[in-house]
């Protein structure tokens, strides 16, 4: 087994880096940075933090994630996945709550990197990551209700839960302030027109200086002052924060290990798509267990310093690598260049109307919902239909964490069901034809199969799900024969519960006088029943390499 290496992009794209190399970088940066900024501030204020912490966590968990990731060209960042789980978690635990969930998924990706699981990630059903996606996406749409009608509840608190949620969205709904939805939807236009005329700049911050100027001349000049900005709500800091340790408690920690694992393997499966898709793109291998690490320190990092849950962001990487990206350092100044704005300019926030910001996350929330891929599922396998519909229903109705944790346990078990289905059991009382053993015409004569021996073929995996299997078909045929010959040529792997079934066909055979001999095992398999103690059970003679040594074995018993 190949021992682990931590090598960082980072450091194998300098070895040969050059000034055309930097100027790429550096006009590809200063764009993804501009890009960023609109983003992260809405994301943070979705999550239910301040502005600036999603700024802090682009600026820092960016920083790490470029400078140790395994990827040339990701940009890492909060992203639109990681609302609904921030939200819920500061709902029920509060900031510091989110800052211990954070630290430890931050471990557990490092976990995952260490003990090479990068590539296991990739296992996860693809249904239950649309599912879940598209789940997600409604919900952000759903948390931006508010916000995009400037509804007002009367201090009543907004519930947690979607049902709750739409339930006083329907009972307030004649609060609706109009100014705001206008806004909202001609930022969802801006947005929506503007790949049309420029593919540099993103529409999402062409809405957000455009809507804002005329907010502010409509608050100066017109006397509409019914269009909540930034500022109304928050008070915004303008500096990177001093790092500061949370208070860890066994208690804490305990509660909150299965929101930290929902946390660790979003941010995996994100991380490593994205990588994935860049990959693709410009034609290069990232490596994901390196990359894991680095997510991981990202989020170790970044809540100390107030930042909130990170990981790679597909959008930010894509206009990364359509600016010319090349290396790592192009994430490196996409967060210096964050910070700067963090630094100087970032009073001037407090003038972005909550409903422009709204309309941004709109067109995330529909970006992400992938609802041709949603649609084109549909039309699979009913199993994998399954799996789709309650990981989305799982993820809107309750919450990621339950939606995953039920997904991945629906998919096992229907991954089980079609193993199961696969491996099949058959029994042959009379003669072998060679001819049907391969796709070849070998044109030998027919094993005959004495009087007094029955040969059962197992095709597939002896594991847990078809021990069972071989019990019913012996009890239905219900006969007593000298020999059972169970011929195991395509059985690429045994379990424990095969062997404790094996195990239990020998011992009974043993009791009514009928030996049991084991054909054409494989060095795999033999090998674990040799640990099991079956050399000293059968005899290691009855375990023969082929059915011709079987069955001269089988003809040497009844003839004894």
């Amino acid at each position: 087994m190949k021992a682990f290496e931590f090598k960082p992009k980072l450091f194998t794209t300098l070895q040969n880096y050059s000034k055309e190399s930097f100027m790429a970088d550096l006009m590809a940066g200063i764009i993804v940075g501009i890009v960023a900024l609109p983003l992260a501030i809405a994301f943070g204020i979705a999550s239910g933090v301040s502005p600036e912490k999603g700024i802090i966590t682009a600026i820092v968990a960016g920083f790490i994630i470029s400078l140790l990731g395994g990827s040339k060209v990701q940009i890492g960042g909060p992203t639109g996945a990681f609302i609904v789980i921030i939200y819920g978690i500061i709902q029920e635990y509060g900031i510091s709550g989110l800052t211990v969930a954070t630290l430890m998924a931050g471990v557990l990706l490092i976990l995952l990197g260490v003990f090479k699981l990068g590539a296991v990630i990739k296992f996860i059903p693809y249904p239950i990551i649309v599912g879940f996606t598209s789940g997600i996406a409604v919900t952000i749409f759903t948390t931006q209700i508010a916000d995009i009608f400037g509804l007002n509840f009367g201090g009543e608190k907004v519930p947690g839960d979607f049902i709750g949620k739409w339930m006083i969205y329907f009972r307030h709904f004649d609060t609706v302030n109009w100014w705001n939805a206008i806004v909202s939807v001609v930022s969802v236009i801006i947005i929506a027109i503007t790949p049309k005329f420029s593919k540099k700049i993103p529409g999402s911050l062409i809405a957000i200086i455009v809507i804002t100027i005329a907010v502010y001349l409509m608050k100066t000049y017109g006397g509409i002052t019914c269009i909540d900005t930034i500022g109304d709500r928050f008070t915004i800091q303008s500096q990177l924060p001093e790092a500061v340790v949370p208070e860890l408690n066994w208690e804490a920690i305990k509660n909150l290990f299965p929101v930290a694992i929902t946390i660790a393997v979003l941010g995996a499966i994100e991380s490593l798509l994205s990588a994935t898709v860049a990959d693709g793109v410009i034609g290069d291998r990232h490596d994901s267990n390196t990359e894991l690490i680095a997510q991981g320190a990202a989020n170790i990092v970044a809540p100390l310093f107030g930042g909130i849950p990170a990981t790679g962001a597909i959008a930010r990487t894509m206009t990364n690598i359509n600016n010319g990206g090349k290396t790592p350092v192009a994430g490196i100044i996409h967060a210096v260049v964050l910070l700067l704005i963090l630094l100087f300019l970032m009073p001037l926030a407090q003038y972005i109307p909550m409903a422009c910001l709204a309309g941004v996350l709109v067109i995330v929330s529909y970006n992400m919902s992938g609802w041709r891929t949603f649609k084109a599922l549909l039309k699979n396998p009913k199993s994998d239909v399954t799996v789709l519909l309650i990981t989305f229903f799982l993820t809107v109705i309750f919450d990621l964490t339950v939606a995953i944790e039920v997904g991945l346990i629906i998919a096992c078990i229907l991954f089980m069901k079609r193993v199961m289905e696969t491996t099949e059991i058959s029994v042959i009382k009379d003669e072998i034809d060679p001819n049907k053993e391969s796709d070849l015409e070998v044109h030998e004569e027919h094993l005959v199969v004495p009087d007094g021996v029955e040969v059962y073929e197992i095709n597939g995996p002896y594991f847990f799900g078809i021990a069972t299997k071989f019990e019913e078909i012996m009890s239905e045929l219900g006969d007593r024969p000298k020999v059972r010959i169970v011929r195991m040529r395509k059985v690429p792997f045994i379990d424990s519960t095969g062997i404790h079934n094996l195990t239990n066909l020998c011992e009974m055979s043993k009791k009514e006088n009928i030996r049991i001999v084991l054909s054409g095992v494989n060095s795999k398999v033999h090998q674990v029943l040799k640990k099991a103690g079956f050399y000293e059970l059968l005899g290691e003679e009855n375990i023969c390499p082929n059915i011709n040594v079987a069955l001269d074995k089988a003809k040497a018993i009844i003839e004894k």
